[in-house]
């Protein structure tokens, strides 16, 4: 009884790791972002662009690990919540990075104008927004193949 938990677990787990993107950009709350999402309409792809203040964020070393974000969009504040593994979400770049002493700034929602500013930080945009390309599994499957034809002859 329990191996075949331990062996579903198991097949769980790699059927999780191979959804996980490689790697991920590192979004705090009370950072500004842009998040660019694959938007399907009939036929056709769109990327569509979403700007606005990080107020969460959820499991970050998880395959469920999301952000919510806040904008206010004609006088009315949006927010939307984002699965970072997510295939539709194809970038995240932080354009901005605020000091902020907790995790879920609910307290966003209350404020307007001049109270609804957050103190910057000095971060480095290019090492924070950039991504490391994911090893391409091909090129080691041919490599394989060509080393078991060398053996054979």
């Amino acid at each position: 009884m329990r191996y075949t938990s331990v062996v579903m677990q198991s097949a769980i787990q790699s059927l999780k790791d191979a959804q996980k993107k490689h790697q991920i950009v590192n979004v705090r709350s009370g950072d500004t972002v842009r998040v660019h999402q694959k938007i399907k309409e009939g036929n056709k792809e769109r990327i569509q662009v979403f700007e606005g203040l990080v107020i969460r964020t959820d499991r970050k070393n998880s395959q469920t690990s999301s952000i919510t974000v806040r904008r206010i969009a004609s006088g009315i504040g949006v927010e939307k919540t984002y699965l970072m593994h997510s295939p539709l979400v194809v970038k995240v770049e932080v354009t901005k990075r605020s000091k902020v002493r907790r995790n879920y700034l609910s307290y966003m929602r209350d404020r307007r104008g001049k109270s609804a500013r957050l103190t910057g930080l000095a971060f480095d945009k290019d090492a924070v927004n950039t991504i490391e390309e994911a090893p391409v599994a091909e090129e080691t499957i041919s490599e394989a193949t060509e080393d078991t034809t060398v053996e054979d002859k």
